[in-house]
């Protein structure tokens, strides 16, 4: 017997997944207004998309029955939609292809279906269209949407609201990772309050990395000195780590720092954090302090890091073309 919290949160995913069968049309006879059903079209979708399928192959990806998979190939090959030719390698599988009508009707299918979901995408706001987005890149995630499928991560700049996703996620990650206290919390929140009353956009800048429209790493580069630049806030989300997300951010606040006229960074943080300590030594930052404290309710070893600029690149001081 499930426990009353899970059990209504199991009746609200239920409720979640009947409301949006119903959304897209899942539960017709037919998809997209056609002669076919939701798995022929999903079928169809693979064979165009997937180099030399093998029947194996997308039942595998799409975690059907195999016997399922056969009758659907069996009824799309005796209309004239699907062929399939011995492989060379193993003469017991077929080689999947569309046929020139099957490429013609998946043509047809594949337009209809940017047509309805560009319809539904409309009906919402701009912001309503990327709260969306991030929604089902969480729901994504969450469920093990596979690595290797997903989508390359995007940097840009800050903009209205991610100040108050970076305090959120530095508060709730560092309690659950490291046990710290809300004193942390507090020391974030007054380090973005700072950067986002005084941001000065020719010696400062904040970097929101992204991946399918969902926010997974952050890193803010502030005005310490005329020729001092702070690195801070360096944070990548657990899912999203072993991806080169940190070491890009990193990356990018060295390349500012040099189009911004800056001779030296200098960066504070605490030896548990040994993920980040790995990128800041690869770049080429040295320690060159250590302390003490128990600031955040755990005894902690602070650090100082610092890397010098090339020479060559003092005395520039122009603002970087925008996130790549």
């Amino acid at each position: 017997m499930a426990s009353p919290s899970i059990q209504h949160r199991i009746d609200s995913v239920r409720r979640f997944n009947r409301f949006y069968t119903r959304r897209i049309g899942a539960l017709n006879e037919h998809l997209l207004q056609s002669d076919f059903s939701l798995g022929e079209v999903r079928v169809l979708y693979e064979i165009a998309h997937q180099s030399a399928p093998t029947a194996a192959a997308i039942a595998s990806q799409l975690s059907v029955d195999r016997g399922y998979l056969s009758r659907l190939l069996a009824s799309l090959r005796k209309r004239g939609i699907v062929r399939g030719t011995t492989s060379a390698r193993d003469a017991r599988e077929s080689i999947l292809s569309l046929t020139p009508k099957g490429a013609r009707i998946f043509g047809g299918l594949d337009r209809a279906a940017d047509a309805e979901v560009g319809a539904m995408l409309r009906e919402l706001s701009v912001p309503g269209q990327a709260r969306l987005l991030e929604a089902m890149g969480a729901i994504g995630q969450l469920l093990g949407e596979a690595r290797a499928t997903a989508p390359a991560f995007t940097l840009r700049k800050h903009r209205a609201g991610d100040g108050g996703w970076v305090v959120q996620r530095h508060g709730e990650l560092y309690a659950r990772e490291y046990g710290w206290n809300l004193a942390f919390e507090a020391l974030v929140a007054e380090i973005v309050a700072d950067f986002l009353r005084d941001f000065d956009p020719e010696c400062e800048r904040c970097w929101i990395t992204e991946q399918n429209g969902v926010r997974i790493g952050c890193v803010f580069l502030v005005r310490r000195s005329k020729t001092v630049a702070q690195l801070r806030l360096l944070l990548v989300e657990p899912d999203a780590r072993g991806m080169g997300v940190g070491q890009r951010l990193v990356q990018e606040c060295i390349a500012f720092s040099r189009q911004a006229g800056y001779r030296k960074i200098m960066l504070w943080t605490n030896d548990v954090l040994v993920s980040a300590r790995r990128i800041y030594e690869s770049e080429g930052f040295r320690l060159v302090e250590e302390e003490r404290h128990d600031t955040f309710g755990k005894p902690l070893t602070s650090q100082t890091w610092e890397l010098l600029l090339r020479s060559t690149d003092r005395g520039r001081r122009r603002s970087t073309r925008g996130s790549a």
